[in-house]
Formats: C-alpha cells, structure tokens, sequence
C-alpha cells in the first residue's frame, strides 16, 4: 500500500519588517561624498543580515546641522514611518540622525508613536529597548556639546586670524590683481588699466549703463570671463576699496570688531580718486535720507554732471 507524504512548511514566527535606512552628511565635497557611500554601503549589508528584513526605502539628506537647513528627506522619512509603511529605521550614529538632543528627541517621540523602532548602529542602541532612551538622550546632550565646542574653536581661531592680519581673505583676489609666486597679491596691468578707466569714467559723468556700453564696445571680458559686463559688476567695482590697496575684514564671530590693513598690496587708484566716486555715487543716488526717514527723490536724477 503506497503512503502519502505530505509537506508542511514550518511557520516563520516573525513577519517580515519594511526598513529604511537614513543617511545625513554636512556638504557635497569629495571626503563627504565618500563617508556617505559608506553609510549607505554599512547600513545596507546590516539590513541583508537579518532575514526578516526587507530595505523599502533610503532617506538621504546633504545639509549642515544647523537648524536653518531644511532636512526634506530627514522628514519624508517620518511621514512614511506615521504612514504605516517603514517598521525600523537603520541609521550610523545619533549625530548624523538629529541636529540637536530636542530636535531628536522630538522625532524618536514621533516614531515611537507610529510604532517605529530606531536602531544606532555605531551606539549600538535600539529604541525597542526602553531602557535606552536615557542614554540616547544622554548621548545627544554630549555630542552636541562636542559640535558646539568644535565649532566656536573654528570662529575663534577665524578671529585671531583676522585680529592678526594672518587670514587668507585678506589675500582674496578682486578684478585687476594675481599672485605672484609667494601667494602676494600683485597688479595685474591689463586689468588694472580697465579698473582705472572705469572710474574716470564714472566720476567724468558716465552712467554703470554708459560704462557697460564702452566695456562692450572695446571688448573687454567681464571678471568671470562673459563677453558683457553686468551692471553690478561695475557697482561691486567701483565700490571696492581694496583698489586703494587697502583690506578690511569683519569679525565673523562676534561682528562687533572691524580690522583695517593699509598698505596690504599695491594700489591701483589713489586714495582721493576713490573717495570721489563714493561721492558721485551719494551725488546721483535717488535715495534720500531726512528727517521723514528713508525716501525716493521726487524726480528721477540725472547720471551727467551738470
């Protein structure tokens, strides 16, 4: 009598989880690209390893951490998880996951509520353990800590740099200069004979048009190399006193503080040919400033002397 066998499956005791993995980095240079291939590379052959997983979806943000910068993909990431769709997020480390401790706890708050585990790879912490969530809290506290201190070290040394005259904006190029060999700012004859055509114009009466009009007609490029020179360019130009061979910076951390060189490099117009501009500049604006505070002329100025 021939038996029948019948095969019965064993039952897989856990369902099958829809994981996303997010990955943040600050900026798209070279070294930031790399570290995010490896983000998404580490955290992908983490999601393979476990049999129940299935990755549905990759969140990645390129922006800073601070808190002007729009996150879009950081909250498409919790939609989905509020919708249903994502069961376990997978991410590098707690810093890469949230700006600061609030808005971190803020999001595990909302995850938590759509029934969303958090998993960190590098704290090695998981949100389905309860007892983790003082320590993620913990952890984010120190490790903003550490971004803050880092980044206030950078301002300071942004400032003794330009308090001592040893910060490389002071050594930025403008229209009419180069390096020389040293990295010294020299002139450069060309164009600083067109920087100084461009204020005798100016101050003989022509108008920015009327000196965009010449530079065209004597087919002078632009400073970034277009055919035409745009209005602004010749505004930035004419208002630009390194062309006196002074530089002034700005303090970049408490902008209080305003640190002049003079005699930094070679002067292209004299000092008094400068100021004049600025004077003709005032001459021909049709803004006015009174005692009825900020206001248009009456009648649209004339750019030629009269």
């Amino acid at each position: 009598m021939d038996t029948k066998v019948w095969y019965i499956p064993a039952k897989c005791n856990a369902l099958e989880k829809n994981v996303g993995i997010y990955c943040r980095i600050s900026s798209n240079d070279k070294e930031q690209l790399n570290s995010l291939v490896e983000q998404i590379s580490a955290l992908t052959r983490a999601v393979a390893n476990v049999s129940q997983w299935k990755l549905c979806d990759a969140f990645i943000d390129i922006c800073s951490a601070k808190g002007e910068s729009k996150r879009k993909e950081f909250e498409r990431m919790l939609q989905e998880c509020e919708a249903h769709n994502i069961s376990v997020i997978l991410t590098k480390s707690i810093s890469r996951f949230g700006r600061d401790t609030v808005d971190t706890l803020e999001a595990l708050k909302r995850l938590k509520v759509a029934g969303t585990r958090v998993i960190f790879e590098d704290e090695n912490l998981d949100t389905a353990d309860a007892a983790n969530e003082l320590i993620i809290s913990v952890l984010e506290s120190l490790s903003q800590a550490e971004n803050e201190n880092r980044s206030e070290n950078i301002r300071l040394g942004m400032s003794f740099r330009a308090a001592t005259g040893t910060s490389g904006f002071y050594k930025r190029l403008v229209y009419g200069y180069t390096k020389d060999e040293q990295g010294n700012i020299i002139i450069d004859k060309e164009q600083a004979n067109i920087v100084r055509d461009i204020f005798r114009w100016y101050i003989n009466g022509d108008s920015i048009l009327g000196i965009v009009k010449k530079l065209a007609e004597n087919n002078v490029p632009s400073p970034s190399g277009k055919e035409k020179w745009s209005k602004r360019s010749v505004e930035i130009l004419l208002s630009n006193e390194k062309y006196t061979g002074v530089v002034r910076l700005t303090d970049s951390y408490t902008h209080e503080h305003e640190y002049l060189i003079k005699e930094h490099h070679p002067p292209i117009i004299a000092e008094d040919v400068f100021m004049d501009a600025q004077e003709e500049k005032r001459r021909r604006s049709n803004i006015v400033v009174d005692e009825n505070g900020t206001h248009r002329r009456g009648q649209k100025y004339s750019s030629k002397k009269k």
